[in-house]
């Protein structure tokens, strides 16, 4: 719908009384006011009028409790009371918005709305487009996104208002172009909104930098730059003078009538199955789990790039598929509709995809951990293991990555009893998860009644003549169990360590077996060195001068081999293994 056509009035929504529109225009000055004393800019004063009809007329929310389950959410590229999401610059948070939407709509099935603020600039990132696709396609009626297109910043030199209507119309998006300065309108839009169903609304909004400031409105020169205080005093009091009204208007309560849930201590419902000496891949065990842990709360939930057949979160999809959400090819985006489906704690969400391609996410992902929201990130497709396929599948930086996160707890099992630990236990972990998963077939080595614990090893192979401590993850532990076979019957005993997690890293247990063994440490792991394990354990012995760490690890860009052949054209089979421990001993 077009600018004229909503000036024109023809929504049939009821529109405020003249007092109403006053106090909302009074409380937008309000509003740049203290925009202007705390930044000392114009940059933040477009919206004003936007901010103030939304917060002050439309959404519906409790004041004194911000994180109220039921009160509307609102979602800006900030952290504050009332915005559940930090989504930085890039754009973010329209998918952030879509996981909040897609919670209300299916999963709590409540009356709450969701409310997205986005930037011009940021408008011109491809996860805008992507939450866009994605809203669309599960027709998101309870999400409206505000497009606060001030011409001035980063895309051009006109407002291009038609350029936003058909791209939004394009999507699927039920679209309004408003004038953003005018309250009354606004009112009625937002209000309008509300009544659609079958599909998300984005209304257009014309605004322009720096309104209401003489000499600053819609100047080039004056977007981002700081205000003299002369100047600032002076406008100050010029936008004190246009306000006519002291009210202030109170929003409504929110309806109450979302579900009450419990997402803590989710408790393992049923035993393993699997025996020592069973062969499984820890993919296909962590796709079981899932599935087997959606039995224990229905707040599990699993988000997917659309490779469910090759990481098994297809079992998950079979007995819960009300709680199986296909993000598609848009990694980035399903990030964001994670964080967004598990803010204010409403689900336990897993996103699944080949762990090579979370690093075109890095971006949500860190903003994520900024956010300090609870998110389970499964990586598949992890190293040169993976066989035949391309060095484009294969994740040989991902522990890197994650490791940079803060507080983010990685998961690295090595068998399907160690993956199905892993899994319980990041489901009742504060923060952001990672679990690495291989696609090989390993063996079970742990019994069905071993137990696991974040930040604690396993020492899985030991005796009181043991020379070198051996550490690995995955399917390198599974190469240092047969270089530990083998070179036994050179009378030679080596130790082997489990690490499980390898952030937080049980460095007690690393440097009392080092120390045990002579002080000689080998890492080797499915990932380049940088970042990983070899650095994560050198990290952790620094302090000790007589510990020596040898490294080896996937040393330049893989080709496509068989699995067994590429770990040993990598470097890290068992036979390099045992050469590694040679070595170290006549050193």
């Amino acid at each position: 719908m077009s600018e004229a056509e909503a000036g024109a009035g023809v929504f049939g929504a009821s529109r405020p009384d003249e007092m109403t529109v006053q106090v909302l225009r009074d409380m937008a000055n309000r509003l740049r006011i203290h925009s202007i004393r705390a930044a000392s800019t114009s940059t933040s004063s477009s919206a004003a009028e936007i901010m103030s009809v939304l917060f002050f007329y439309t959404m519906r929310y409790k004041q004194a409790d911000p994180d109220n389950p039921d009160s509307d959410r609102f979602v800006l590229s900030k952290r504050l009371p009332y915005i559940n999401v930090a989504t930085g610059w890039p754009g973010q948070g329209l998918g952030a918005a879509c996981g909040m939407a897609y919670t209300g709509k299916y999963f709590d099935k409540a009356s709450y709305r969701v409310f997205c603020l986005l930037g011009e600039g940021e408008s011109s990132g491809g996860s805008v487009w992507e939450a866009l696709a994605f809203a669309s396609y599960y027709n998101l009626d309870n999400l409206l996104v505000i497009f606060d297109v001030s011409r001035i910043g980063h895309c051009s030199s006109e407002h291009c208002i038609d350029v936003y209507q058909k791209r939004c119309e394009a999507f699927g998006w039920n679209t309004y172009v408003v004038d953003g300065r005018n309250v009354e309108i606004l009112c009625q839009v937002f209000s309008q909104a509300a009544q659609v169903r079958g599909k998300p609304t984005a209304v257009v909004a014309k605004t322009f930098k720096g309104r209401g400031m003489p000499n600053v409105e819609d100047a080039e020169n004056w977007y981002g730059r700081p205000m003299p205080k002369e100047k600032a005093d002076a406008i100050i009091k010029l936008i004190e003078s246009q306000i006519q009204t002291k009210r202030s208007l109170v929003p409504l309560p929110p309806i109450e009538d979302s579900p009450a849930v419990s997402i803590m201590d989710i408790n393992r419902i049923s035993p393993s199955v699997y025996e020592v000496g069973d062969m499984m891949s820890t993919r296909k065990a962590c796709g079981l789990a899932l599935a087997k842990l959606g039995h224990a709360n229905d707040r599990i939930i699993v988000l997917h790039g659309d490779t469910k057949t090759s990481n098994f979160a297809e079992e998950f999809k079979k007995e819960h598929s009300e709680r199986f959400i296909e993000c598609f090819v848009a990694e980035q985006n399903m990030v964001s509709v994670a964080l967004g489906c598990a803010a204010r704690d409403r689900t336990i969400a897993f996103a699944c995809t080949f762990a090579a391609f979370f690093t075109r996410t890095f971006d949500q992902i860190r903003m994520g951990a900024s956010s300090q929201i609870n998110i389970n990130l499964i990586g598949f497709h992890c190293g040169v293991s993976v066989g035949d396929d391309s060095s484009y599948h294969m994740a040989l930086e991902d522990l890197a990555m994650f490791r940079a996160i803060p507080n983010c707890t990685i998961f690295y099992p090595s068998d399907a009893i160690s993956t199905e630990h892993a899994v319980y236990l990041a489901s009742d972990t504060k923060g952001m998860c990672f679990i690495r998963t291989s696609q090989a077939e390993t063996s079970v080595i742990y019994a069905r009644q071993e137990t696991f614990q974040i930040g604690k090893a396993k020492v899985i192979r030991q005796s009181d003549n043991d020379k070198v401590t051996v550490i690995g993850a995955g399917v390198t532990l599974h190469e240092a169990l047969v270089a530990a076979d083998e070179i036994a019957k050179e009378d030679i005993s080596i130790r082997v360590i489990d690490l499980f997690t390898i952030k937080p890293l049980d460095s007690t247990t690393i440097i009392s077996n080092a120390k045990a063994t002579g002080g000689r440490i080998i890492t080797v792991e499915d990932h380049y060195p940088e970042g990983g394990i070899g650095e994560a354990v050198c990290a952790a012995v620094s302090m000790d001068p007589d510990i020596v760490v040898h490294q080896l690890a996937v040393m330049g860009v893989p080709r496509s081999e068989r699995s067994s052949e590429a770990l040993d054209v990598s470097g890290i089979s068992a036979r390099h293994i045992i050469v590694a421990v040679k070595c170290m001993l006549l050193n």
